[in-house]
């Protein structure tokens, strides 16, 4: 196992994902309904997947 480097804002991202998932209580399938709203009511600021993945090269993208 690598050792935890401290990363302030792997940090930060990782205590604000915390917060999310508290306010669903941990529940799983309410955070995947939380996170696929906010994909829709985004969806004009997201990269659809065939045009990302030409980008970078990467089929799995």
């Amino acid at each position: 196992m690598t050792p935890k480097l401290n990363d302030p804002v792997v940090d930060e991202v990782r205590e604000v994902r915390h917060r999310i998932s508290e306010r669903f209580d941990h529940d799983p399938v309410r955070l995947v309904a939380y996170y696929m709203e906010l994909q829709q009511r985004y969806r004009d600021r997201l990269i659809p997947s065939d045009r990302a993945s030409k980008r970078t090269g990467d089929p799995a993208a």
